[in-house]
């Protein structure tokens, strides 16, 4: 087999320098490093050992062929995620000033080899050879992200794990977890058992064609559910961490808040029984605003904290009607009794709370911009989802914000105009679309543009039944963000990113994605 060449790396390095000459992996190759990068050294040769069947031993030093990992302070300039890569005819080294640029470097390697090396079991035939190199590589973005929403459908947590492992192949950084919503609430809350044993479980699923008029809905006819205990979320969080990912979750209030109120029906604003909703959009059912509800979401979220290492914690604030408000005693009381003008500012004071409650346990609250109706909580952080103007006044206000517009950003669209693709929920976002984004808005100055974090790419799973579903959709196109998120705008080139997109799909291939292209699309 040739050897793969430079220029099939998704994403493109920040700089890459082609040298003469090779390395070829061989029995006698050890991986070198401290004991402050054992964990980075062990995942490395987990993957690269079961392909090229060598033993790959790790080793504090060695001689002859060598893979060194190494912290090295005098690269601070390359940030917490930077790495530089060398390849000569001796060996490999991969040093960066953080453990994180040490697996982001590692990524790279990987790709430098053949596509074969992705396989779990051992290749023969193959010459484990890379081309000699030298990169020096940084993102340009600190917020690349991947949101899931596993309220609408539940995906197994063996999918989520697989999930990041692409994730961090693709040097993602953060995974957006949406663990409740109208359709299903996902996460063990010890305290309230019944936010699962009733809230995790709905009688039908709508599918097919969307609509909005009840006489022509059509449903699956059976249950759906499923949920993720305590120990699942911790071993999913720490899985991330190794592999440079952050994880962070999302409990919906004061909207789409159906799930926990079917489990307790006190939390609502009639305090009558409702059920798990079964259909997809926006229900005026939403979250009381009493002292009680503000207790009980405190109790959830303490144990979510526990949970979640994460220093930004979602808490939505999308679609939230405000018809029960205007109609209920309480919430009008509320409103007298804080001063507010109007029910946008109920919800904000609402948010404004958990913003405050949030802060003093060291977190930060992040939600859709929905939360900058009625004025924006002191220490939010804004997720532009309904175009980018939400992000742009958040951003003057010196807010800091995460671009994630429908457009191009939105994955649960359509990749094509022409209507030979899975059902979605309208919209469509081509692989072209996706790989032309440019988070940060023409809009901004170069002061308010430093409070764009970066964006993600958005997973909505209302007519994603099953995790091969969310691959077809998810996949090329999570690539192209990824270029986007990492690489220097100056970089991006459309043939370019198709020519070496080529390589990696056959990357994909081996490691089971149902991506766009690969197979016929899912029924």
């Amino acid at each position: 087999m040739a050897v793969v060449p430079t220029t099939a790396l998704i994403p493109v390095p920040a700089k890459l320098t082609p040298r003469s000459g090779s390395f070829a992996l061989a029995t006698t190759t050890s991986i070198v490093a401290g004991d402050d990068l054992r964990a980075q050294a062990e995942l490395l040769r987990d993957q690269l050992r079961p392909a090229s069947g060598y033993p790959l031993l790790i080793a504090a030093s060695a001689n002859g062929s060598r893979i060194t990992l190494a912290l090295d302070r005098s690269l601070a300039n390359l940030g917490d995620e930077g790495y530089r890569l060398t390849v000569h005819a001796e060996g490999v080294a991969i040093r960066a000033p953080q453990p994180a640029g040490i697996l982001h470097g590692s990524h790279t390697l990987r790709q430098l080899l053949s596509p074969e090396i992705f396989r779990r079991g051992r290749v023969d035939g193959v010459s484990w050879t890379i081309p000699a190199v030298e990169i020096e590589d940084r993102p340009r973005f600190g917020w690349r992200g991947s949101h899931l929403d596993v309220g609408r459908h539940f995906m197994p947590k063996e999918f989520v794990l697989k999930h990041i492992d692409l994730l961090a192949l693709h040097k993602f950084n953060v995974f957006h977890w949406h663990l409740t919503e109208d359709q299903g609430w996902r996460i063990e809350i010890k305290k309230y058992p019944k936010l699962t044993a009733v809230g995790a479980f709905r009688k039908d699923s709508m599918t097919a064609p969307r609509t909005n008029d009840p006489a022509l809905r059509k449903f699956a006819g059976r249950p759906h559910g499923g949920f993720y205990t305590q120990d699942d979320v911790r071993e999913v969080v720490r899985y991330a961490a190794e592999r440079g990912i952050t994880v962070v979750p999302e409990i919906e209030m004061p909207g789409h808040a159906m799930a926990a109120i079917a489990a307790y029906p006190e939390l609502g604003n009639t305090g009558k029984p409702i059920e798990v909703l079964t259909t997809w959009g926006i229900t005026d059912h939403v979250l009381a605003v009493t002292d009680n509800v503000l207790r009980f979401f405190e109790d959830v979220l303490e144990e979510v904290l526990e949970l979640f290492p994460s220093k930004f914690i979602h808490v939505g604030g999308d679609e939230c009607p405000k018809t029960e408000w205007r109609q209920t005693p309480s919430a009008q009381e509320r409103m007298k009794k804080e001063g507010l003008r109007d029910e946008d500012e109920l919800q904000s004071w609402f948010i404004r709370h958990f913003d405050s409650w949030l802060a003093k346990r060291g977190r930060r609250l992040v939600g859709w911009d929905e939360i900058l109706e009625g004025g924006l909580a002191p220490g939010a952080t804004v997720m532009s989802w309904r175009g980018e103007e939400g992000g742009i006044a958040a951003a003057k206000a010196g807010h800091d914000v995460v671009m994630a517009p429908q457009k191009p950003t939105y994955l649960d669209h359509s990749q094509t105009e022409l209507p030979v693709e899975p059902p979605g929920i309208g919209g469509h976002n081509s692989l072209e679309d996706v790989y032309a984004y440019e988070p940060v808005p023409k809009a901004l100055s170069a002061e308010a543009a430093k409070h764009v974090l970066g964006s993600q790419g958005q997973i909505w799973t209302e007519y994603m039944p099953d995790p091969k579903r969310v691959e077809y959709m998810a996949w090329p196109r999570l690539a192209a963000l990824a270029e986007v998120l990492w690489s220097p705008r100056e970089t991006r080139d459309l043939a370019g990113f198709k020519s070496r997109l080529e390589t990696h799909l056959k990357r994909l291939a081996i490691l089971d994605v149902n991506y766009r292209g690969r197979l016929n699309p899912p029924d």
